[in-house]
C-alpha cells in the first residue's frame, strides 16, 4: 500500500540520499511539499548541489555537472537532482527563481557550512528580472492546466504569480501558497478550497472546484498585470549584488581554502 506522502520523514530522506558520488553542499525539499499543497500520493522532489573534485573540473575527464537519481519507497517516488557548484551558482546568479527556492527552502535534508553561507547570500542574488522567471513559469503551468484540467498545474500557476508578486514588493522569497494566499491582496479567495481538494490526489481534476472559466481568466489576467506593475515599480536591483561573494565561495570550495 502506498504511504501517505503529505508528511515527510526527514531522517529517512537523509538515509536515502547518503552515499552520493560527490560531497553534497545541500539537499532540500522542493515541489508541492515546499509549495504547501502535497497530495497523499505526491512524489518527493529533492534538489541540491554537489562539489566536483578539482581533478574532475580542470582535467580532460570531467565529472557530471548534473546528477539525477530516483528511488521508490513504499510506493512513493523520490527524485534527487543535484548540480555541481559551478552550474548551481551560475543559475543562482541568472534570475532563476527555481534554484533560489531550492537554496532557501526551509525543509533541509542535508546541509553544510557552505550552504549556510550561500543562504545568507541568497537575498542579495535577487533582481527585478526574477519577475520574468515567475511570469514565464506561471504561463507554462497555465498551458499545462489547459491541456490536463488538473488541479496541480493550476495551483502551480497561482503559486508562481504570487511568489513573484511578493518578491517584487518585499524582496522576500516565499514559495508557500497557503501563506501567500493570506498576504498577497490579489490572491483569490477560493485558493484554500483548491489546496484542500488537491490533497486527495496528485492528478485530481479541477472540475467542480474553484471558479468558472471566466472568473479564472479574469483572476489570472489580474495577477499577470499586477506582477508586471510590481516589476516596474520594485526597488530590487538590476544585477545581483552577491556575484563577487558567490565567486569567492566557489573558489574557496574548489581549492579547499576555508
Amino acid at each position: 500500500m502506498t504511504r501517505d506522502m503529505t508528511v515527510l520523514d526527514l531522517a529517512e530522506l537523509r538515509a536515502i540520499t547518503a552515499g552520493q558520488p560527490y560531497p553534497l553542499l545541500f539537499v532540500t525539499v522542493s515541489g508541492a511539499h515546499l509549495y504547501g499543497f502535497p497530495s497523499r500520493d505526491s512524489d518527493v522532489d529533492l534538489r541540491g548541489a554537489h562539489l566536483l573534485p578539482i581533478e574532475e573540473v580542470v582535467g580532460l575527464r570531467t565529472g557530471r555537472d548534473t546528477i539525477d537519481t530516483g528511488w521508490e519507497q513504499d510506493g512513493a517516488e523520490i527524485d534527487l537532482v543535484t548540480h555541481d557548484a559551478f552550474k548551481f551558482f551560475r543559475l543562482l546568479l541568472s534570475r532563476n527563481g527555481y534554484v533560489l527556492e531550492q537554496l532557501l527552502s526551509p525543509i533541509v535534508v542535508a546541509g553544510s557550512p557552505a550552504h549556510e553561507e550561500l543562504v545568507a547570500l541568497g537575498p542579495d542574488t535577487v533582481t527585478r528580472h526574477h519577475a520574468h522567471h515567475y511570469r514565464g513559469f506561471a504561463q507554462t503551468q497555465h498551458r499545462l492546466y489547459a491541456k490536463s484540467g488538473e488541479l496541480k498545474p493550476l495551483l502551480y500557476t497561482f503559486r508562481a504569480y504570487l511568489t513573484g508578486l511578493h518578491l517584487m514588493r518585499s524582496g522576500e522569497l516565499s514559495a508557500h501558497l497557503p501563506t501567500l494566499a493570506g498576504i498577497v491582496p490579489e490572491a483569490p479567495g477560493y485558493l484554500p478550497e483548491l489546496i484542500a481538494a488537491k490533497a486527495a490526489g496528485e492528478h485530481r481534476a479541477a472540475t467542480g472546484f474553484g471558479p468558472g472559466d471566466d472568473r479564472l481568466a479574469t483572476d489570472l489576467a489580474t495577477l499577470e498585470a499586477a506582477l508586471e506593475q510590481a516589476r516596474a515599480s520594485t526597488h530590487l536591483p538590476e544585477r545581483p549584488g552577491a556575484a563577487d561573494a558567490v565567486h569567492d565561495l566557489l573558489v574557496r570550495l574548489r581549492t579547499g581554502r576555508s
